[in-house]
């Protein structure tokens, strides 16, 4: 107890001021701190300039090998500009024998067969009418035929005529018959006329 009460009444004794006066300069004192704040502000300063060397250096670096990479593809480029520019010619040549192409294909696939329209003809020929050639041309039918019957001759072919018409056979692939010319040869008697079947779609 003696103990406690002797510290309480050393702490609440009164302080005396130092016997003799402070004259120090506290601001031209030496800094006796270990680590100064002066080294974090030069560190941090050359970390960000190393920073920024090395994010400028990246992005030079990118931009060379890019430019590479550019120089190397125009380099490709001319050297193959004249083969490429040989297929694209080639290619258009080609372009153009592929219309030729499917013209003639789309012509025959549309063009009947000879023999299945001379069948067709010879079964549907009239008794009094000789067939004397069948041409198919490129813009349709021509029959040349002969028509026994005298005077009655052109009947006889008016009526072919109209028959011709509604074939349906024929109807498929020509125009409506037509008749461009009959004349009769004294000798024999008999007629002879052309009858024109325009394929459709061909040109005039």
């Amino acid at each position: 107890m003696l103990s406690l009460s002797k510290k309480k009444s050393e702490a609440d004794a009164p302080q005396t001021a130092a016997w003799h006066p402070n004259f120090r300069n506290y601001e031209k004192l030496p800094d006796i701190k270990v680590v100064r704040t002066a080294f974090f502000v030069n560190g941090a300063a050359i970390l960000l300039a190393l920073s920024l060397a090395i994010y400028f250096g990246y992005k030079e670096w990118s931009l060379h090998v890019l430019r590479g990479q550019i120089a190397a593809a125009e380099t490709l480029i001319r050297r193959d500009k004249p083969i490429s520019d040989q297929a694209v010619q080639q290619f258009k040549k080609f372009q153009t024998e592929e219309v030729r192409i499917n013209e003639v294909d789309t012509f025959l696939k549309s063009k009947p067969s000879v023999s299945r329209l001379v069948i067709h003809l010879g079964r549907t020929l009239p008794p009094n009418v000789a067939m004397d050639s069948v041409i198919l041309a490129d813009t349709g039918l021509v029959l040349r035929i002969s028509i026994r019957g005298g005077d009655a001759g052109p009947g006889y072919a008016n009526a072919y005529l109209e028959q011709l018409k509604v074939d349906k056979v024929l109807a498929e692939r020509f125009e409506p018959a037509e008749m461009t010319t009959i004349t009769i040869n004294p000798t024999t008697g008999r007629w002879s006329a052309e009858i024109n079947h325009r394929l459709k779609g061909a040109k005039k």
